[in-house]
C-alpha cells in the first residue's frame, strides 16, 4: 500500500488529465490554478526543506494550506478574494486526489472541508460620463500608439467586455456593416456578439484602415506584433487615469482597473432602462442573478424609488376633483 502519494506526479496527471482532456479546461483557468500550484510548491520547498519532486500528499495537509493561506493574504498582500481562488483551485485538485488515492480519504477530507473566507462587500465602482469622456480623451491621437489605445479603452466602456476578451479579439472578429457587432469567446466558451454604436464603429474602422490586420492577427497588437498582455492594458489604463485625474478630480477617489470598464458599460445599460435579462446576455453573464450588483450600485434607481414614498410625519393626501369635473359628473 502507498502510504507516501507522489504529489508530483498527482499534479501533473490533474493538469495533463483532468484540466486539459477530461474538462478540457480553457487556458485562462489552466493558468490560474498553474498560477496556484507554483506559489504553493514554492512555499512547501522554502518551509519543507524539500525539493519540489520529493513532496508527497502527506506534506500538503490542511494545517499547512491554512499556513500557506495566510502567507498568500498577509504577506503577498492578497485580498481575501483572492485567497479564496487559491483554496478553489486545491480544493479541485483533492477533489481529483480522492479518485486516485482513496487511502489518503481521511486527508483529503480535511483540506476539503477548509472554507472559504469570508469578506465585506463593497458596491462595484464605475466611471460616470464625464469620468469616462475625460479618459478617453488622453490618449494621444497623433501617434499610432495613441490611436490604439483609445480604440481598446472605447470598445471596452462601450461593449463592456472582459480584459482577457478583448485583448484576444483577431481582425475577423470585428464587423462593421449595416449590423456592426463585435464576437468574442468569454466564460464557459461561451461566443456572443455585442453590437458597437456609431462612435465605437467610426473609431474601429480608423483603426483597421490604419493597422490593416490578417483575419487571424491580433486587433490591438503590441509593439512586436502579438497580442496586448492583461498587465499591458492595465499599465496603459493606469498611465492614462494618472493624466486624466488633472482634468476630472473625482478619478482620484478611485482605482480605475480593466474590469471597472466592464462595470461603467452595465451601468450606463441599466441607467437607460435596459432590463436586467439583456445585460446579463450583453456581459456573457452565467445568471440574471448576477446583475443584480448593479441594481445596489445605482443611486438614481435609488432615489427614484425614494421619490415615489411619501414623507414621514405627513398623512396620505386624498384626490379632489376640481369644481368644473364635480359639475360635469352631476350633470351626467
Amino acid at each position: 500500500m502507498n502510504t507516501s502519494a507522489d504529489f508530483a506526479r498527482l499534479l501533473e496527471a490533474f493538469f495533463t488529465d483532468r484540466l486539459m482532456r477530461q474538462r478540457r479546461a480553457s487556458p485562462h483557468t489552466i493558468a490560474a490554478y498553474r498560477d496556484t500550484f507554483r506559489l504553493l510548491v514554492k512555499f512547501a520547498a522554502a518551509h519543507l526543506k524539500k525539493a519540489p519532486s520529493a513532496l508527497t500528499l502527506a506534506d500538503i495537509d490542511a494545517p499547512f494550506i491554512g499556513t500557506f493561506l495566510d502567507h498568500v493574504e498577509k504577506d503577498r498582500d492578497n485580498n481575501p478574494r483572492s485567497r479564496n481562488a487559491r483554496l478553489a483551485a486545491i480544493h479541485s485538485f483533492f477533489r481529483y486526489a480522492a479518485l486516485e488515492e482513496p487511502t489518503h480519504s481521511a486527508l483529503i477530507q480535511r483540506v476539503l472541508a477548509m472554507p472559504s473566507k469570508r469578506f465585506d462587500r463593497k458596491p462595484i465602482e464605475f466611471l460616470s460620463p464625464p469620468e469616462t469622456e475625460a479618459l478617453l480623451a488622453v490618449p494621444d491621437q497623433s501617434t499610432w500608439t495613441g490611436r490604439r489605445d483609445r480604440a481598446l479603452l472605447l470598445l471596452m466602456v462601450q461593449t463592456g467586455l472582459r480584459v482577457s476578451e478583448t485583448t484576444g479579439l483577431r481582425g475577423q472578429d470585428v464587423v462593421l456593416d449595416h449590423s456592426a457587432y463585435v464576437r468574442c469567446q468569454g466564460k464557459g466558451r461561451k461566443e456572443r456578439c455585442t453590437p458597437l454604436t456609431k462612435e465605437a464603429v467610426s473609431v474601429l474602422r480608423s483603426w483597421l484602415r490604419e493597422c490593416n490586420p490578417q483575419p487571424s492577427a491580433p486587433l490591438f497588437p503590441n509593439a512586436r506584433g502579438g497580442p496586448l498582455s492583461r498587465d499591458g492594458v492595465e499599465y496603459l489604463l493606469a498611465k492614462y487615469t494618472v493624466i486624466a485625474r488633472q482634468q476630472c478630480p473625482s478619478l482620484e477617489k478611485k482605482q480605475v482597473c480593466p474590469h471597472m470598464l466592464r462595470h461603467t458599460a452595465a451601468m450606463n445599460l441599466l441607467q437607460h432602462g435596459v432590463d436586467r435579462s439583456v445585460i446579463a446576455l450583453w456581459l456573457g453573464h452565467e445568471t440574471v442573478e448576477t446583475t443584480q450588483m448593479y441594481l445596489h450600485a445605482n443611486l438614481e434607481l435609488k432615489e427614484q424609488a425614494l421619490a415615489r414614498t411619501s414623507s414621514l410625519g405627513v398623512s396620505a393626501g386624498r384626490y379632489q376633483p376640481d369644481d368644473h369635473l364635480l359639475a360635469f359628473l352631476n350633470n351626467l
